[in-house]
C-alpha cells in the first residue's frame, strides 16, 4: 500500500510539521510555568488555610473538651464539698437537738422536783398547822371530857397539858384505820 497524501510516513501521532510539534511543547511549557507559579501557589495557600482552619477547629475543639473536663471535675470536688457540709450541718442539728432535748429534760426534772418539794413542804405546813390546830382542839375537849369523867377541875394548864399530850400520844401510837 502506499501512503496517502495525508498521512506522514512517521505514523499518526507525529504531526506533518514539525515546528506544530515544537510550538505545542513551548504552549505547554508556558501554561505548565503558568500553572505552577499562579494556581499552584492559590491552590496550596487555600490548602494551608482549610489545614489551619481545620487544626484550629481541632485545637478549639479539645481545649473546649479539656474545659468541659475541669469545669465537670470542679463541679463534682464542689457536689463533694457541699454534701459534705451538708453532711456535717445535719450532725451539727443532731448533736444540737439532742443537746437542747437533754437540757429541756434536766429542765423538766428540776422543775418537776421543785415542785414535789414545794407541794410536800406545802403539805407539811398544812399538816402541821392541822396538827396543831387538832391538838388545841382536842386538847380542850380533852380536858373537859376528862374533868368530867374524873370528877375535879382541870383547869391547871400544866396538868391540862399533859393530859392531852398523854391522850395524843395514845392516838398516834394506834395504827390508823384508814390510811
Amino acid at each position: 500500500m502506499l501512503p496517502l497524501a495525508s498521512e506522514s510516513p512517521l505514523g499518526p501521532l507525529l504531526p506533518e510539521h514539525p515546528e506544530e510539534l515544537f510550538v505545542g511543547v513551548v504552549l505547554f511549557l508556558i501554561i505548565l510555568a503558568v500553572v505552577w507559579k499562579v494556581v499552584v501557589p492559590m491552590f496550596e495557600k487555600t490548602y494551608a488555610e482549610r489545614t489551619a482552619a481545620i487544626q484550629g477547629g481541632i485545637e478549639r475543639a479539645e481545649a473546649a473538651q479539656a474545659e468541659a473536663a475541669a469545669a465537670l471535675e470542679e463541679y463534682k470536688a464542689q457536689l463533694a464539698t457541699a454534701r459534705e457540709e451538708a453532711s456535717r450541718i445535719r450532725e451539727e442539728a443532731k448533736a444540737q437537738g439532742a443537746a437542747i432535748l437533754a437540757d429541756m429534760r434536766q429542765q423538766a426534772t428540776e422543775e418537776s422536783s421543785r415542785l414535789l418539794a414545794n407541794a410536800k413542804a406545802q403539805i407539811d405546813a398544812e399538816r402541821a398547822s392541822a396538827v396543831n390546830e387538832l391538838r388545841t382542839e382536842i386538847g380542850g375537849l380533852a380536858t373537859t371530857l376528862a374533868g368530867r369523867i374524873v370528877g375535879e377541875s382541870l383547869d391547871d394548864d400544866a396538868r391540862a397539858r399533859r393530859t392531852v399530850e398523854r391522850f395524843i400520844a395514845d392516838l398516834e401510837s394506834q395504827p390508823a384505820e384508814h390510811a
